[in-house]
């Protein structure tokens, strides 16, 4: 019965750690604006469409996302940071 009370006692100490991870301050409002998510809607319809250059077609979905959110960081639109390269 000693042993039991000591597993117990462990499996309260490992969730108390679990506490003191949730304390990070959470975001609020959009990550993106709305100027943002315009961009990356008219890409996916120049993706759709073809209107892009003969040499370099969109060919993927993550590729039109991605000009998008390239044109909205220039035009200063709220868009989080580019994640770097590992």
């Amino acid at each position: 019965m000693a042993t039991r009370k000591k597993s117990s006692s462990s499996k309260k100490s490992s969730s108390s750690s679990k506490k003191k991870s949730s304390s990070k301050k959470k975001s609020s409002g959009r990550k993106y604006s709305k100027k943002a998510s315009q961009e990356v809607r008219t890409e996916m319809h120049h993706m759709r469409s073809g209107k892009h250059s003969k040499k370099h077609p969109i060919k993927s979905r993550k590729q039109a996302i991605a000009i998008g959110l390239s044109k909205a960081r220039k035009k200063g639109a709220k868009v989080p940071p580019k994640k770097k390269a590992a």
